[in-house]
């Protein structure tokens, strides 16, 4: 089903809703932070909480470390185990076994007065589900997948609603068992959108960028995970567009860059949209935050050299969806860079990213938000 809702939902500015993410990568934190802004918008108060600070014994920060080492430096291991965790019907009743220990910590974690609370991370919904399943938590549970391959680990037992980014993710979640799967769209920060060509000429002086020239901007999360340099040697080997590389917080990964010389290289920037204006195609590997912004600016979209687990599945979702081109190697990476940024194909992709944000899913969380019954429970539950 679609959301059909439209404009503000006026609701009790002392309600309150509870958005749980988890500190891992920027993606979640970021579609956190606009998705409370959007909600605050609707009256409501918005409290957001870090799974990673739920978890005992500073074991939220040992997950954090331990995924982000598997990515950086075991990628096989992780895609082993995000493929069994697809695959294998029982994985999410043993994930949910697991954090049956958590479970009186989320709760005390939940502040009183919530109207409802939204998970924009897996586990957290694992934690989450049996919780309302169980009557322990007695407003609505909403998920709202930041993933576009709705794979099955989104999903638990209890979970009132869940918003998907598109059809695609909704034929995929109801496959799964889901219940009530909303397509909704996807919130970035509304400073992302298509920009002019005084536009796009200033952001390029801003960042030192050539005023001239198709750039392709080359992304890989805020810990620059992924085959990077590798994949900003072929784009620049294509001669098709300039490669930008952008490292995060991968310093080490920014130091063998700027040594290539392949391009021009940055690290962390704060201002992805302005940096995206001088952009004219992007090329990604996650399905994350950065490529729902490029589709926000009117931005064509690759996928080249996709991360493993969730990234292979995004990346074959969104181009299922003709959200983004999939490049399955270097021969196909120069045609494709070409017609991304001057061709029918790049049109229709970036026709079918900025559809994405023809609605607004803060309306519709706000919606159910407004016509559920408030708690005192979760403040005072012990487990």
């Amino acid at each position: 089903m679609s959301i059909t809702e439209s404009g503000p939902v006026h609701a009790d500015p002392h309600r309150r809703i509870v958005v749980i993410s988890a500190s891992v990568g920027a993606g979640h934190d970021g579609t956190t932070r606009e998705l409370a802004a959007r909600l605050r918008d609707h009256g409501f108060q918005v409290d957001c909480l870090d799974l990673t600070d739920v978890f005992p014994w500073r074991l939220g920060r040992l997950l954090r470390g331990t995924y982000h080492s598997l990515l950086l430096r075991l990628p096989w291991i992780y895609d082993g185990l995000f493929a069994i965790a697809c695959r294998f019907r029982g994985a999410g009743p043993v994930i949910r076994a697991l954090l049956r220990p958590v479970r009186s910590r989320m709760l005390r974690a939940l502040p009183a007065g919530a109207a409802a609370v939204v998970s924009t991370y897996p586990i957290a919904s694992q934690l989450l589900g049996p919780l309302r399943r169980d009557g322990r938590v007695t407003v609505p549970v909403i998920t709202y997948l930041t993933d576009f391959a709705a794979h099955p680990i989104w999903f638990s037992p209890g979970v009132d609603a869940h918003f998907v980014a598109h059809e695609t993710g909704r034929l995929l979640a109801l496959a799964h068992g889901a219940g009530d799967v909303r397509v909704a769209g996807r919130v970035v920060s509304q400073r992302c959108r298509p920009a002019s060509a005084a536009a796009k000429l200033r952001a390029r002086q801003r960042f030192g960028l050539p005023p001239d020239g198709r750039l392709a901007l080359l992304v890989a999360g805020a810990w620059g995970v992924g085959e990077v340099a590798p994949a900003a040697a072929e784009i620049a080997a294509t001669g098709a567009a300039i490669p930008v590389t952008v490292c995060g917080h991968n310093t080490a990964l920014l130091r063998r860059m700027t040594r290539a010389g392949t391009g021009h290289v940055l690290g962390w920037v704060d201002d992805m949209p302005e940096l995206l204006r001088a952009a004219d195609v992007l090329v990604e590997n996650g399905g994350g935050l950065t490529a729902l912004e490029a589709m926000a600016s009117g931005l064509p979209v690759l996928t080249y050299r996709p991360l493993p687990g969730h990234g292979k599945a995004s990346a074959a979702t969104m181009a299922e969806a003709g959200v983004t081109t999939l490049v399955r190697g270097p021969d196909e990476l120069g045609r494709a860079l070409a017609e991304a940024a001057g061709g029918e194909r790049g049109r229709r992709s970036r026709d079918a990213g900025m559809a994405l944000f023809a609605t607004d899913p803060a309306i519709g969380i706000a919606g159910i938000a407004a016509r559920g019954r408030p708690t005192l429970a979760g403040a005072d539950a012990r487990g």
